[in-house]
C-alpha cells in the first residue's frame, strides 16, 4: 500500500508536523498574554492530536486496505456515536439505532471491502432512508416523528455515507495509477486538512470580514481565501502524485478545499442549533471525531465522483 510517492508525502507531513510542533512550543515560551498563551496551548494540544492521528493513519495504510477501510469504519461509528448523544431520542428510536450501529455501518463499510462500488452509493441514501423511518413508525410513537428521523437520517448521510466515500477511494480502477489508489486516498486528506489549518492560521493573521459569525465566529473571508490559495498551490505541487495533471490537481483541490469549508459551517450550524461548542472531547484541541472529520464530509463524495466519472476506466 506505501510506495515510493506515498513515502515522499509522508516525509513532506512529517516534517511539516515537526515545524508545527516546534512553532507551537516557541509560541508557547514567549506568550505574554492571556489570549497567546491560550492560542499556543490551543496550537500544542492540535499537534498532539495531529501525531497520534497521523501516526494511526500511517500504520493503517501500512498493514493494507482493509485495515484503512476498518479505521474508517470505526470513525463512522464514533462520530455518528458523538451526534446522536447529542440529539434527542425517544424509546420507540432504539432499535433503529440499534440497527444503524450494528447493521447498517458494518454492511455499509463492508461493500466497499467487497469493492461493491454500486451497491455502496445507494444502500444508504435508498435503502436504509425507506428502512429507518419505517422502523420507527412500526414503534408506534409518533411525537416530533418527522425531526426524530430526519436527525437520524441526516447523522447516517454525513456520519457514514459521506465518510465512507474516503476509504471507497482505494477501490477505483484509475488508468496508469494501479496500485497507488492509497497515495490519491492521502492527497484529498492532505488538501482538505491543509485547508483548514491555512483557513485557521490566514484568519488569525489577517481575518476582519467574517463570514457566518453566528455559525462560526472564526470564519473570515480572508481565511477562507488563504485555505483556498494555499490548497491550490499545493494541489498543483503535488500532482507528480496522482493521476492528475499539474492544472487540473490545483482545481481539483479549490475545489476540494471549498466543499471542506462548506462541510465545516454545516457540521458547526449543527451545533449551534444543538447548544454546543464541540461534538465531543475525544481528541485534545480539535474536539470529538466528528469536530475532526465534519471538512471531509462534503469534500469525500465530490472527490470521489468527480474521479471516478473523469479518470476512472469504469
Amino acid at each position: 500500500m506505501i510506495d515510493r510517492d506515498m513515502v515522499t508525502l509522508l516525509g513532506i507531513v512529517a516534517a511539516a508536523l515537526l515545524l508545527g510542533t516546534i512553532t507551537a512550543e516557541i509560541a508557547a515560551r514567549r506568550a505574554t498574554s492571556d489570549r497567546a498563551r491560550s492560542i499556543a496551548q490551543n496550537l500544542r494540544a492540535r499537534m498532539r492530536s495531529w501525531w497520534v492521528m497521523a501516526g494511526v493513519f500511517v500504520v493503517s495504510v501500512a498493514i493494507g486496505g482493509v485495515t484503512t477501510i476498518v479505521l474508517f469504519g470505526i470513525s463512522s461509528f464514533l462520530a455518528f456515536r458523538e451526534f446522536i448523544t447529542l440529539t434527542p431520542t425517544r424509546r420507540g428510536d432504539h432499535r433503529a439505532l440499534f440497527w444503524a450501529f450494528f447493521v447498517i455501518i458494518p454492511f455499509q463499510y463492508l461493500l466497499i471491502a467487497q469493492e461493491r462500488i454500486s451497491a455502496f452509493t445507494v444502500f444508504v441514501p435508498v435503502f436504509v432512508f425507506v428502512i429507518i423511518p419505517a422502523r420507527m413508525a412500526a414503534a408506534g410513537e409518533v411525537k416530533d416523528f418527522l425531526t426524530r428521523v430526519s436527525r437520524i437520517q441526516w447523522g447516517l448521510i454525513t456520519c457514514v455515507y459521506f465518510i465512507s466515500h474516503v476509504p471507497a477511494l482505494l477501490s477505483l480502477e484509475l488508468e496508469g495509477y494501479d496500485g497507488k489508489n492509497a497515495t490519491l486516498l492521502f492527497f484529498f486528506i492532505l488538501i482538505v486538512q491543509l485547508n483548514d489549518v491555512f483557513q485557521f492560521v490566514t484568519g488569525k493573521l489577517f481575518g476582519r470580514h467574517k463570514i457566518a459569525p453566528l455559525v462560526s465566529p472564526n470564519k473570515t473571508v480572508e481565511g477562507l481565501l488563504g485555505g483556498l490559495i494555499v490548497s491550490g498551490v499545493v494541489g498543483a505541487s503535488l500532482a507528480w502524485a496522482t493521476p492528475f495533471s499539474p492544472l487540473a490537481a490545483a482545481g481539483i483541490a479549490v475545489g476540494l478545499a471549498f466543499a471542506g469549508f462548506l462541510g465545516d459551517i454545516t457540521m458547526s450550524a449543527v451545533k449551534r442549533d444543538i447548544g454546543v461548542k464541540d461534538y465531543s472531547s475525544l481528541l485534545p484541541g480539535h474536539g470529538g471525531v466528528l469536530d475532526r472529520l465534519d471538512s471531509l464530509t462534503f469534500a469525500a463524495p465530490l472527490f470521489f465522483h468527480l474521479v471516478r466519472s473523469m479518470f476512472s476506466g469504469e
